[in-house]
């Protein structure tokens, strides 16, 4: 263990959680004109590109598979996912409906809305930096995270 600083950083899991939770507060006052929060937008995103096994859509979308798997149940009583059997008879694979598929062009424009109004108040550059940021950080955090899961 190293020494601590002098003077205390502070928090960065609280700032970074504070953080996100004013995104998604940004985002679900977009969002909410048609009656989507912002994790159902991105599953809808994610298995519009592809339909994908729960596990796998989980780790793209950087969260556990018991919580994806209480994400979907609303996406699917909706008509807008369906869980289909995979090669195993285990696996689901997430799959988008034709409806969901309408959703998320319905609601492609207030995303692309909440997305705009961020840019506007951050200026491009800043977002385009901060997006770096964030991904250099979780490649760095990665292998602190595959640490602790062996434990």
């Amino acid at each position: 263990m190293t020494d601590l600083p002098v003077s205390p950083l502070g928090c960065s899991c609280f700032r970074m959680r504070r953080l996100a939770r004013a995104m998604s507060r940004l985002y679900d006052q977009h969002l909410a004109a048609v009656d989507l929060k912002t994790t159902q937008y991105s599953v809808l995103a994610h298995a519009g590109r592809a339909a994908l096994p729960v596990a796998e859509l989980a780790d793209r979308l950087g969260t556990e598979r018991t919580t994806l798997t209480r994400n979907l149940k609303p996406l699917c009583e909706a008509g807008w996912i369906v869980l289909v059997p995979g090669a195993d008879s285990r696996q689901r694979i997430v799959t988008i409906t034709d409806a969901g598929r309408a959703k998320l062009k319905q609601a492609w424009p207030y995303w692309r809305a909440a997305q705009d109004a961020f840019e506007s108040r951050l200026g491009a550059g800043a977002v385009r930096t901060l997006h770096d940021q964030l991904d250099h950080t979780l490649d760095q955090l990665a292998p602190l995270l595959e640490e602790t899961s062996d434990e």
